[in-house]
């Protein structure tokens, strides 16, 4: 079975809390009030609430096939003083809780140029109260390309992404932006967290918002370690990560937004109920 090599805490947050710009900080001290009660390093970057934007782009047949067989394609624009850099962050996902259908998805692109393939543990809170946590298991390729055009036959990508292949649709079948949402996502890096015996994880603040009626749709808070072997890292130092990411729901409610993920939310915007594993 494939190693996990990064792990990856992500909470929710009401949307309505980012009334300002300043509600990042305020929830960044909220944050770290929490670990401070429990013993965890903190580091604040100097320029921890400098707002970084970019564009996001969820792509997929009219039925969703792909999202309802476990993957989710994604494209995502960098943006600098306003203007759009020329290439592209192209990611296609395969996400379960199970962690051996995940691993054995060969995520490895025919696409020459500048690539990533990632596996990683996203640790979520329960779908329906706080203080709880679930595994969910990701299998990602990223691709940095300057030319990218999705919307076209699924064919078509599963020739770049031949894991997709296992989609049981026509190949002719078009694909095309999901409920027809371009998010804009506001980011900060506001720091990190050190858990003890070499166990650190970079923190990041997000808000999404529906670029059209500029409404905002949901924000996360996320922080993630990486390391080389899922068996290295030292007991204690996971268990205060876990105890710390229950009490960030637990000890700041009103910030949190139960439900299941970003991609889930844009999906579930329009009329068409989608089934899905997340």
């Amino acid at each position: 079975m494939q190693d996990i090599h990064y792990r990856e805490y992500k909470i929710l947050l009401r949307p309505e809390q980012f009334y300002a710009p300043k509600r990042f900080e305020d929830y960044w001290n909220e944050v770290k009030g929490v670990a401070k009660k429990h013993g965890v390093g903190v580091k604040t970057n100097d320029d921890a609430f400098q707002r970084m934007v970019r564009e996001v782009l969820f792509y997929d047949t009219p039925n969703y096939d792909l999202y309802r067989n476990s993957f989710i394609l994604r494209k995502r624009t960098f943006y600098d003083d306003g203007w759009p850099r020329p290439e592209h962050e192209l990611a296609v996902k395969y996400r379960s809780p199970d962690r051996e259908i995940c691993t054995a998805v060969d995520m490895v692109p025919r696409i020459v140029g500048e690539v990533e393939v990632k596996f990683k543990e996203e640790i979520l809170p329960l779908k329906d109260g706080l203080g709880g946590m679930r595994s969910l298991y990701s299998h990602n390729c990223i691709v940095i390309s300057p030319g990218v055009v999705l919307n076209q036959g699924l064919r078509d990508i599963t020739t770049v992404f031949p894991a997709m292949a296992a989609v049981d649709v026509d190949g002719d079948t078009k694909i095309d932006l999901v409920n027809n949402i371009a998010v804009e996502e506001i980011q900060v890096d506001p720091g990190h967290f050190d858990f003890g015996h070499g166990f650190e994880a970079k923190a990041t603040i997000a808000i999404w918002r529906n670029r059209a009626s500029e409404t905002s749709l949901v924000g996360e808070f996320a922080f993630q370690a990486k390391f080389q072997h899922y068996d290295e890292v030292h007991q204690k130092a996971k268990r205060l990560s876990e105890d710390f990411f229950r009490d960030v729901q637990t000890l700041a409610p009103e910030w949190v937004q139960l439900g299941t993920t970003k991609t889930a939310m844009v999906y579930g915007i329009g009329a068409k109920q989608v089934a899905h594993s997340e």
